[in-house]
């Protein structure tokens, strides 16, 4: 009798199946709470982007017809629809004389010498004509973002030279600058930015158009378009959102009273399941991305009405928008690790439980053979980048190296730009990079998994299985509802 009554260092049987009762109830109301919690997320995350043209474009003062356009209110427009915000921006940055050594066999040759862009090779002298802005250097702000090009980081500032609002005078302004030679050796990157509404749409569209210079000579181009939606809560699905965002705060400042009452209650153990570690880093993704929601709102606030009135200046809503991208990375990586928290809740299902189980199983084989394959496809990436680097874009860095295998991995290669660059090497490199990774490595990665899988599968079949109470609780509730 006393064996039957008590169980488990002293609890009475009557109150252990109470405790699994509250405990199962309290996981399915805070899968069901976290369900409501993830839907809001999933809503607050959506976006739309759209793209746009420069320089003639920028000056659309008729229709394809050669008819004028309708009242234009002192504005330019871009494909008719889009308002051009103050006036476009042309920035350069460039590098002084002698800031990289020649060998001396050549200075009777060459007695310029221009070193790739770095903060500290900058060129902050006067030149040309020495007038306005475009010959003068501006020094950068304290809060203007760098910016990450092919061949270097450039920060803010530069010589800046500011378009007229007249499609004449710009023209007239870039021939002067031509004459005079603007751009020269030392001229390491050219920024061209402008800022677009659309009111129909409501959404600003900040573009940059960069041309980099690089020390080996030639020009690269690239771009950014940033389609971001600075004037919030107009319409009647912007309150819906702003209800959303609301909701959001109430079911984090919720989540935070339940895993303080947790940590609280189970105190250092609470720190021993890398669920909660899980917990802890989505509780802090949510109170960053609120902080930068707030950030860029009071931003816009501060600023906007600013930049709007100033027509005739350059509206510098770059920084706005490179605010507002990090606050979609950071709702990107919430969002992420939001859905991945679901795998907490699977417990009532067989499946998953047995996926789960497989992956925790198998974690140390699975660790030690990622030792074996990087070491090896880390030696074929050098290989790669020491042998194709010179003449295959693919392998002209080892970064590059790494991510061109890993597409040959996916059957996405290049093989005969590896042969035209090697004849010999090409062949034996591809040839054996695919028989050793793909054939032997790939499958020894499977054959853990398949191993691992077969045992837990024997031991589900056996009766060693985890409670699927949670499940049963779900079937009961089901029952009394329909």
């Amino acid at each position: 009798m006393r064996e039957s009554f008590w169980w488990r260092r002293g609890t009475p049987k009557h109150k252990l199946h109470y405790r699994k009762e509250v405990e199962i109830r309290t996981t399915l109301q805070e899968l069901l709470l976290y369900f409501i919690f993830l839907i809001n997320l999933c809503i607050l995350t959506f976006g739309t982007f759209m793209e746009g043209p420069l320089l003639e474009g920028l000056y659309w003062d008729s229709w394809y017809n050669n008819k004028k356009l309708y009242n234009l209110n002192n504005s330019s427009r871009i494909y008719y629809e889009n308002i051009l915000l103050g006036v476009p921006r042309v920035r350069q940055l460039k590098v002084r004389n002698n800031t990289c050594k020649v060998y001396s066999s050549f200075q009777s040759l060459m007695s310029e010498c221009y070193d790739r862009y770095t903060p500290a090779n900058e060129d902050l002298s006067e030149f040309g004509l020495k007038q306005d802005t475009e010959w003068k250097y501006s020094t950068p702000s304290a809060n203007s973002p760098w910016h990450w090009g092919f061949v270097g980081v450039y920060r803010n500032g530069g010589y800046i030279f500011t378009l007229s609002r007249s499609k004449s005078e710009t023209k007239s302004k870039f021939i002067n600058l031509r004459l005079h030679s603007w751009i020269t050796r030392g001229t390491r990157v050219i920024f061209i930015d402008f800022s677009l509404y659309n009111a129909n749409v409501n959404l600003f569209c900040i573009i940059r158009l960069v041309a980099e210079f690089p020390a080996t000579g030639g020009i690269l181009t690239s771009w950014q378009f940033y389609s971001v939606k600075l004037l919030r809560y107009i319409s009647l699905y912007d309150y819906f959102i702003a209800s959303c965002e609301i909701t959001f705060c109430i079911l984090l400042i919720v989540f935070t009273i339940q895993e303080a009452k947790k940590m609280k209650e189970f105190k250092s153990a609470y720190f021993r399941s890398i669920w909660n570690w899980l917990e802890l880093l989505l509780w802090l993704l949510c109170v960053v991305a609120i902080f930068f929601n707030s950030y860029c709102n009071t931003q816009i606030f501060l600023l906007l009405g600013q930049m709007l009135k100033s027509t005739e200046k350059y509206s510098d809503f770059y920084f706005l928008a490179y605010w507002h991208i990090y606050y979609n990375n950071i709702i990107a990586i919430t969002i992420y690790f939001a859905w991945i928290k679901i795998f907490k809740f699977i417990s009532f299902n067989k499946t998953m439980s047995q996926l789960s189980s497989t992956l925790s199983r198998c974690i140390k084989d699975i660790v030690g053979f990622a030792i074996m394959f990087f070491i090896i496809f880390f030696a074929y990436a050098q290989l790669g980048f020491l042998v194709f680097g010179s003449q295959v874009d693919d392998f002209s860095t080892f970064q590059n190296s790494i991510f061109a295998q890993f597409r040959m991995v996916l059957g996405d290669f290049n093989f005969a730009g590896i042969q035209q660059a090697n004849r010999i090497l090409g062949p034996i490199y591809f040839i054996t990079f695919i028989f050793f990774v793909f054939f032997v490595l790939l499958n020894m990665f499977l054959a853990i998994i398949n191993d691992t899988y077969s045992e837990v599968k024997a031991d589900y079949s056996i009766g060693r299985r985890p409670d699927f109470e949670l499940g049963k609780m779900i079937k009961k509730v089901r029952q009394i509802i329909f």
